[in-house]
């Protein structure tokens, strides 16, 4: 795919810790649901959709052991074949008690019908009271074939009126000067960040969010191939977590 960074999975996005929800199947198995629908898809500030809406579903099921495995879907645009992204994980999660858990999980990014931009990466997070701390890593974005890595950190304060206000700040590297401005110069970094407003109405988890990086239009087009997927956006989101 066209896009140097990639999602963080639905929950570690928002920064949230472990589900309070699920479906139990039995004494060690549950099963959690995730639909959502979303005025723009973007990953590390990066629209994966043109700047379109999207429409998604994550289901995960999880064991009383902290082992979990998933599937991810959801429509995307990279003005190629491709229409539609497979994300297929694996890993372990803990909680240490009641503030503070963290997720080793392994993604496989899957794009049918531009295979040749499939690839896998690492997901580590953190979260400690109301912070969030992540890692990402993989050996083999392509078209490029080579390491990236995306550190990020996240703060949820909690708001009257049963709202809350999230923080969010990532620092991308891509390793190599793939970055290009208008005047020639390059570089292999650039940050990300976004700011969501949260509440819980009619059952649906809805947040409000402002998010940019640090990206020029020339940079975006670069690594892209379009030059307005980059710039600052507000986003609507829906969720529901079965």
């Amino acid at each position: 795919m066209k896009a140097t960074t990639r999602r963080l999975g639905a929950l570690l996005a928002l920064g949230l810790t472990l589900p309070v929800q699920a479906i139990e199947l039995n004494d060690d198995f549950t099963l959690d649901v995730l639909v959502a629908a979303m005025s723009d898809y973007r990953t590390g500030g990066v629209s994966q959709t043109l700047n379109r809406p999207a429409l998604q579903l994550d289901l995960s099921l999880r064991h009383s052991s902290g082992l979990l495995l998933g599937v991810f879907t959801s429509n995307v645009d990279f003005d190629s074949d491709t229409r539609r992204e497979y994300d297929y994980y694996a890993g372990i999660e803990h909680s240490f008690n009641e503030d503070i858990a963290a997720s080793l999980i392994y993604y496989e990014y899957d794009y049918p019908k531009d295979s040749a931009f499939n690839y896998g990466e690492w997901i580590g997070v953190l979260s400690a009271w109301n912070a969030t701390f992540g890692m990402k890593y993989t050996k083999e974005v392509k078209p490029y074939g080579d390491d990236r890595s995306v550190l990020w950190a996240g703060y949820r304060f909690e708001l009257p009126w049963e709202t809350s206000l999230d923080l969010r700040y990532g620092y991308s590297d891509a390793k190599d000067p793939v970055y290009v401005s208008h005047d020639g110069s390059t570089r292999s970094t650039y940050h990300d960040w976004e700011v969501g407003l949260n509440r819980t109405l009619l059952d649906i988890d809805w947040r409000l969010a402002y998010v940019d990086t640090d990206l020029s239009r020339a940079e975006c087009q670069s690594t892209q191939g379009v030059d307005d997927i980059c710039s600052a956006t507000v986003m609507l989101s829906a969720s529901k977590l079965f």
